[in-house]
């Protein structure tokens, strides 16, 4: 009787005290886990007697509920008591201890990619004098712009990227060995001269030509033919002022001349002589080039290699800078013994001197990003061209008989050739640049014979169109443009030899007739892709997507200077070049 009693008052207590268990777990609970940290011996310790003592309380509560009777209405009690397992579960598990945290603090450094990145991002930008145009940021770097910052490696990871960080230095110098320095003149030599470009030309208004940094007035009128941005009224003779502007661009700059792969002298030769030609004494004509030479000798950068680093920018043909002993065209620039050391980038070199090398005339078409050029080419593979061939000029006054007469008259006779002839007494068809482009997209190829001297503008205005030239002397475009044109010329154009047409035996039609439409499609696609090397990009812009004419002449100028410097020819050999020595009358 007295057990039983004793039963009965345990069960009474277990009812009044189970359901304070719970609230008290979770008191324990919540003193654990925000409770400060403790030492990871001590945290042990404290789990495991804890542990043990709610187990060893859990244990004798459910060997006391195995040999009591049950009683009614206490299911509540008996379904309760299992959960208490996971309870213990939930306590033993739920605050990560103190050691497990610092662990975590522990983590292991980030890959070297991560490291590069930052290093990159924190590196001092290079010195003016050595690149004046920075080089755009690695393409990790821009795709990892938005990570955040990794922790800082143990100190052994920043001690080895030292030697790392000197290497990516030497990699980051994109401009080693392509250096230019610009030898700044006295303004008379060049600035002075667009101040007073009304004497520029006695026939042509230069003033508004020099203008738009040397691309003339922007087209705006075209009828449709012609974009409404990239295209400009430009002047043949004025390469010296697009040249400069665009030197002033490049991203490989340097006032160190020691440092420098070649020296750029910014002397508007062109300009200077072209004021000159008419009405002027030789000693007028020569006195501005003389003073250059004689001002360059005083200079550091002269001395270093006597001038034979050192190019100018000639806007006309090289015979207007090589007047002979009793003539009275042009200066002797190209005669002095100074200059005879420097490189001259013309519009049409000598076949006999190696220090003149031709590059493209300006064409009306000055983009300023690759997609201007590319729909650009576009629109000339699209192009409806119902002629066969066309040429645009004049016929040259004097004696009758020449090559240019016989293929104009060839091209008047024929059903198939589309003919704008220039001169005086018609209209100004030929000097309005939409409906010049007009007429060279409409034919498969453009003829293109020599006028006053080898070379043509038109050839580069052609080739602009998208239309296949054909040339019938060598100087006016194989011997010239070795650095923008492919060596092989089959590829893009087609010679006929001009003493066999002016002597009648052959005929233009004739020949390009036997082209097939596959053939003619295979040059023009090779004509077309020429395009952005044979143009001259918008000097005001920084950069452009594409290598132009002028990016070419600077590696080719840096190509050259390299083999000078170690006593090589500027040219290599080339058997194909010495073919068309018979082309050209002897000295």
């Amino acid at each position: 009787m007295g057990s039983w009693r004793a039963s009965a008052a345990a069960l009474r207590a277990a009812r009044w005290l189970l359901p304070l268990a719970v609230p008290a777990c979770c008191v324990v609970w919540m003193l654990l886990a925000f409770a400060p940290p403790t030492p990871p011996a001590l945290a042990a310790r404290r789990r495991e007697s804890f542990q043990v003592s709610v187990g060893g309380i859990v244990g004798a509560m459910e060997r006391r509920a195995a040999v009591t009777p049950p009683v009614l209405g206490n299911e509540d009690i008996v379904h309760a008591l299992p959960q208490l397992p996971e309870r213990q579960e939930t306590i033993d598990t739920a605050p990560a201890p103190p050691g497990s945290r610092a662990r975590a603090d522990t983590s292991p450094p980030p890959p070297p990619e991560r490291e590069l990145i930052v290093d990159a991002s924190s590196s001092p930008p290079p010195k003016l004098e050595e690149i004046v145009a920075a080089s755009p940021p690695p393409p990790n770097r821009q795709l990892r712009v938005g990570t955040p910052p990794s922790p800082p490696p143990p100190q052994p990871a920043r001690q080895e990227r030292q030697p790392r960080a000197a290497k990516r230095a030497a990699v980051a110098d994109r401009c080693a060995g392509r250096y230019i320095y610009v030898q700044e003149l006295p303004s008379r030599f060049n600035t002075d001269l667009l101040r007073d470009c009304r004497y520029l030309s006695e026939w042509t208004d230069m003033c508004k030509h020099v203008a738009n940094a040397g691309m003339g007035p922007r087209l705006t009128r075209t009828g449709g033919v012609l974009p409404p941005t990239g295209w400009y009224d430009a002047n043949q003779f004025t390469l010296e002022v697009v040249f400069h502007n665009r030197m002033r661009q490049y991203g490989c700059l340097t006032a160190d001349a020691s440092r420098a792969a070649a020296v750029y002298v910014p002397y508007y030769a062109g300009l200077d002589v072209g004021r000159h030609l008419w009405g002027f004494s030789n000693n007028v004509r020569d006195a501005l080039a003389e003073d250059l030479v004689d001002w360059l000798r005083s200079t550091p950068a002269w001395a270093a290699h006597g001038g034979r680093d050192h190019f100018l920018v000639g806007g006309r043909i090289a015979w207007d800078f090589r007047r002979q002993d009793g003539g009275e065209w042009g200066s002797r620039l190209l005669l002095l013994p100074e200059a005879t050391n420097m490189t001259a980038l013309v519009l049409e070199s000598g076949p006999w001197h190696v220090g003149d090398v031709g590059v493209p005339y300006p064409t009306y078409f000055h983009p300023s990003r690759a997609a201007e050029v590319a729909s650009w080419q576009r629109a000339v593979r699209r192009a409806r061209r119902p002629w066969l061939f066309a040429f645009a000029g004049a016929r040259r006054p004097g004696e009758g008989g020449t090559l240019r007469d016989t293929v104009i008259d060839q091209c008047a006779r024929s059903r198939r050739c589309g003919l704008l002839q220039c001169g005086r007494g018609r209209r100004n068809d030929c000097y309005a640049p939409g409906n010049v482009m007009r007429h060279l997209k409409s034919a498969a190829f453009c003829l293109q014979p020599p006028g006053d001297s080898y070379t043509r503008r038109s050839a580069f205005d052609a080739m602009l169109a998208g239309c296949v030239p054909v040339f019938f002397h060598p100087g006016s475009a194989y011997t010239q443009y070795r650095w923008h044109l492919p060596a092989d010329h089959a590829r893009y154009s087609v010679f006929l030899p001009g003493d066999s047409v002016r002597n009648g035996t052959v005929r233009v039609e004739d020949v390009l007739r036997r082209f097939g439409r596959a053939e003619v499609a295979v040059m023009r696609e090779q004509v077309v892709r020429m395009i952005p090397g044979i143009v001259y990009r918008d000097p005001r812009t920084p950069a452009g997507g594409f290598r132009d004419a002028f990016d070419i002449a600077v590696d080719g100028m840096i190509d050259r200077v390299g083999r000078i410097k170690r006593g090589l020819p500027p040219w290599e050999d080339d058997d194909d070049q010495r073919r068309w020595n018979g082309y050209f009358n002897s000295r």
